[in-house]
């Protein structure tokens, strides 16, 4: 039998009154007595009504945390994930971080929430964080993005098989000047894919003829294209690490009029939405995100797995439209 407000008001002295008081965030009560009441409350195991609430409600919800939203694959992801709990009667919650910030930002206001899970997706994962999610026996997974640095759970799309592929699209075409916009240095996507093109140039005796960063961003990646594309002798072929990149490298051709995909073919990675607009026809190679979020969600609820348990790999799907 549950412990009740009675039987905490007899161990702590006080009226049931004063312990209805103790738990109502604003409520009038003398600090001492808020202090015994709650230490009574603890020993016996009493669990407030409306903390009882939460927890229920908390059971059934997943905390998604993402620090990139301006970028359209992450409205996609979350807009993925949002229908997928929909369907098993299960809630989300999305907090927005900074760009490139870590999650230290919002861990308290993130466990207090107390989510059966967490997703994190664009933004660094501190051992801070994992620590404290272990602590709580909260399962923690990364979505699109894999850490070295710590040992948790992922799930992401073959990025280094992207790179290969976005790499012998160009080599196909025989283009020869092929360059390599670059997203953020220190995370997987930008390494595994800046990786698998080196090697599949490397392959067909070709080094990456030029390089810049657009950090995974429109208007950086838009002077990035810039800087690229200015050169004496500029690339006749660029990877963009992402598509919103790609979309910038393309608006500055189109500016300088240099034509796509004759002058410069031009190859991207996400498959977001505006890269089908006739405007762009960007070749890409498309995230699985439907089945990201299905793999997520399987090591989300599969008690088998450990807090560091797998990581899971997915291959991407070449996307043939006009720009390369």
């Amino acid at each position: 039998m549950k412990p009740t407000a009675k039987q905490v008001a007899h161990a702590a002295g006080v009226s049931v009154a004063a312990v209805s008081r103790a738990f109502s965030p604003g409520a009038p009560i003398d600090g001492e007595k808020k202090k015994r009441i709650l230490a009574a409350a603890e020993a016996i195991g009493y669990v407030s009504p409306a903390r009882r609430t939460a927890n229920m409600i908390a059971a059934g919800t997943i905390t998604l945390v993402s620090g990139d939203l301006l970028n359209p694959f992450y409205p996609t992801v979350v807009d993925t994930l949002a229908q997928r709990l929909q369907e098993t009667g299960r809630q989300l919650i999305v907090y927005a971080l900074p760009a490139n910030a870590d999650v230290d930002l919002a861990t308290d206001q993130i466990l207090a929430s107390r989510p059966s899970a967490i997703i994190v997706t664009s933004a660094q994962l501190t051992s801070r964080m994992t620590r404290a999610c272990r602590q709580h026996q909260i399962k923690v997974v990364l979505l699109n993005r894999i850490q070295r640095d710590i040992r948790i759970n992922a799930v992401a799309c073959d990025n280094y098989q992207g790179g290969r592929d976005a790499g012998r699209i160009v080599l196909e075409r025989g283009n020869q000047k092929i360059g390599f916009m670059g997203g953020i240095a220190n995370t997987s996507t930008h390494a595994e894919r800046l990786r698998g093109l080196r090697d599949v140039l490397a392959e067909a005796g070709l080094s990456i003829y030029a390089q810049a960063s657009g950090e995974f961003d429109y208007q950086r990646g838009y002077r990035a294209g810039e800087t690229l594309l200015s050169a004496q002798n500029p690339p006749d072929a660029i990877f963009c690490c992402n598509d919103i990149m790609a979309l910038a490298l393309i608006d500055v051709a189109r500016k300088r009029g240099i034509r796509v995909p004759e002058d410069l073919a031009v190859v991207g990675f996400d498959d977001i939405p505006m890269a089908s607009w006739n405007a762009y026809n960007l070749t890409t190679i498309r995230q699985p995100v439907e089945r990201m979020v299905q793999e997520a969600l399987r090591i989300i609820d599969d008690p088998a797995v450990e807090p560091d348990g797998v990581t899971r790999m997915l291959s991407g799907v070449i996307m043939r439209r006009g720009s390369a």
